[in-house]
């Protein structure tokens, strides 16, 4: 039997709830282009760089941003991009980095988000897989991406955007408009690599519309982000609503803009609601967390429980030295976990609400603590405009506590379309089926959904996993082992780790060259710890470092499917059956 709650507000929040997308719409347009052209809105801030030095700071207006877009756009035409041509982005959190989205996206060309983090391998096949002809990027990820020019024969140009755009207002004192490009809402606006458990990364292709299906979950994540006055999510989500003043919300995140966690949960929808987002290209450390929660007076925020954690164990009792007024916190990636949970609420101030999406189908669960209540360690339930399930292999809704595969439908309880959807994977019509059982798209995760609605994680259907808050293929990480003459095969698989979920290890069948040397050593062991560390620079090397293995351990061969397939799933279960053990001793 369903508990009732006093504050759970759940049904009626969905019940009152209908999706308005329009035939046309551009990203640029309702989160830049309309607040610039707004006399009341124009000067209102809508970037902050955040400095380390006490008393720096530096910020832009919506007018500033429109204005530096119009220009980069420009210069972009020169070179020839047109509508739904790929541009790579490069670069961290910095204003040009949100200049080349909105001039990308209001050109009708399609923005496609590179980590600063990846090395030149995971550069070189995003770039050349989806055909990027330019790359804009700053002046530390410059060498990088004009290396890659070599082996990359479609791209043609990179631009250093801060430097262009230093020479462009130089040139034009004046300010530049810009004739946007008038787009459906089904347009292509965003290309996501996406890592896969085999093979190449997949790259998930997003349209416009998807920002207007991602906002019922920013909201009801970030506790109406300050706009009380808005009693509905149909009335704060009209692209065409001009919101009222008054909301003092000030967004940051430490997520990468290069992500869809960065990207589409954090700088664009705090631009749609016409709100400043902190930026900060640093490392991320517990410390520069509260002095940038404090200094901005953040009022709502995404961090990764990764994060959370180590907040937690830097500073016990935040708030005796900073000062704190987080009214939203979101977090995602995985369980927050009761400890964590309950510092939040107690130490920080807020309650966290627990997120679930990905780059296909984002923010789809998790929950609203003003509308429903969270249970920790819980996913939460489907957002206003989203039908989730949980379902089995044949599609079909399995019961209370079985467990199943998480999955949205095509269209929300009132049978229209929800626009939260990818169009599909690039170049991967096979895959983008694949993704679809009738009209569910399967998420690949696996939950139980309780009595009263509410999902909790079990795991994944497939070899993928996250570790520190990071979705990790394995595919890619394997290729790249084998690509060192150490190595004949290799398996990666996650070893549960208590503060990070868990951490990324790899199996690896050592090449018979490496087998005689290993013979010949002195001392086998030394052997061993010197090639581990060689393979271990080898993939950070070439691809980002988090997705290097923190571990390794030779074997003489890996488990295979008669068909000369890797078995992963031995391996992570002998990674599960070690770690209970050691939790014993």
């Amino acid at each position: 039997m369903r508990v009732s709650h006093p504050n759970d507000a759940y049904e009626t929040v969905h019940r009152q709830f209908g999706w308005h997308v329009p035939e046309h719409f551009n990203i640029a347009e309702v989160c830049c282009t309309r607040w610039a052209r707004s006399k009341v809105h124009q000067k209102s801030t809508a970037i902050v760089a955040h400095h380390p030095s006490p008393g720096v700071s530096e910020s832009w207006s919506f007018g500033d941003l429109q204005s530096a877009a119009n220009r980069l756009s420009h210069e972009l035409r020169q070179l020839g991009v047109q509508k739904g041509d790929r541009v790579a982005i490069v670069m961290p959190q910095r204003f040009e980095t949100a200049v080349s989205y909105i001039a990308v996206l209001q050109m009708g060309a399609v923005a496609m988000p590179l980590s600063m983090l990846f090395g030149p391998d995971a550069l070189a096949f995003r770039v050349s897989d989806s055909g990027a002809s330019i790359a804009l990027c700053d002046e530390a990820s410059a060498p990088v991406l004009s290396d890659l020019r070599k082996d990359c024969e479609g791209l043609k140009k990179v631009c250093e955007v801060p430097k262009l755009l230093s020479q462009a207002t130089a040139l034009h004192k004046d300010a530049v408009k810009f004739k946007a490009e008038k787009t459906h809402a089904d347009d292509p606006a965003v290309l996501i690599y996406t890592s896969g458990t085999t093979g190449n990364p997949k790259g998930a292709l997003i349209p416009h519309r998807a920002m207007i299906g991602n906002l019922t979950g920013f909201l009801c994540s970030q506790n109406w982000f300050g706009f009380e006055a808005l009693k509905t999510a149909e009335n704060a989500l009209s692209p065409s609503h001009q919101l009222p003043l008054g909301s003092d919300a000030i967004f940051w995140s430490p997520a990468d803009w290069a992500w869809t966690g960065g990207l589409m949960d954090a700088l664009l929808p705090a631009l749609y609601f016409g709100r400043p987002i902190v930026a900060f290209k640093g490392r991320f450390s517990p410390e520069t967390a509260f002095e940038i929660l404090d200094h901005h007076a953040i009022s709502h925020s995404f961090l990764f429980p990764t994060a959370l954690k180590a907040m937690m164990k830097a500073q016990a009792q935040p708030r005796e030295r900073y000062k704190l007024v987080l009214k939203g916190l979101m977090s995602a990636g995985e369980a927050v976990g009761d400890a964590v949970f309950a510092y939040c609420r107690d130490e920080l101030g807020v309650v966290v609400n627990e997120m679930f999406g990905q780059t296909e189908i984002n923010y789809v669960v998790g929950n609203c603590h003003i509308f429903w209540p969270p249970k920790p360690g819980s996913m939460g339930k489907g957002y206003p405009g989203h039908q989730v399930a949980v379902i089995d292999e044949l599609g079909e809704l399995c019961k209370a506590g079985e467990p199943g595969e998480v999955a949205v439908n095509r269209y929300d309880r009132h049978g229209h379309l929800d626009p939260v959807f990818f169009l599909g994977y690039w170049k991967n019509p096979k895959a983008s089926q694949e993704k679809f059982t009738g009209n569910w798209c399967r998420t690949g995760d696996v939950a139980i959904q309780d009595q009263d609605g509410y999902l909790w994680y079990q795991g994944r259907t497939d070899d993928m996993f996250k570790a520190a808050g990071y979705r990790i293929g394995p595919g890619e990480i394997e290729n790249c082992l084998i690509k060192h003459p150490a190595v004949v095969n290799a398996a990666v698989v996650p070893k549960p780790d208590p503060d990070r979920g868990a951490l990324v290890k790899a199996y690896v069948v050592m090449s018979p060259e490496y087998l005689s040397q290993r013979v010949l050593a002195k001392n086998a062991k030394i052997f061993d710890q010197k090639v581990i560390q060689d393979l271990q620079l080898h993939v950070r090397g070439l691809l980002a470092p988090y997705e290097y293995p923190k571990e390794i351990e030779f074997i003489d061969q890996l488990p295979m499917t008669t068909t000369g397939k890797v078995q992963r799933r031995f391996l992570r279960l002998e990674e599960e059956r070690r770690a209970t053990l050691r939790r014993q001793l």
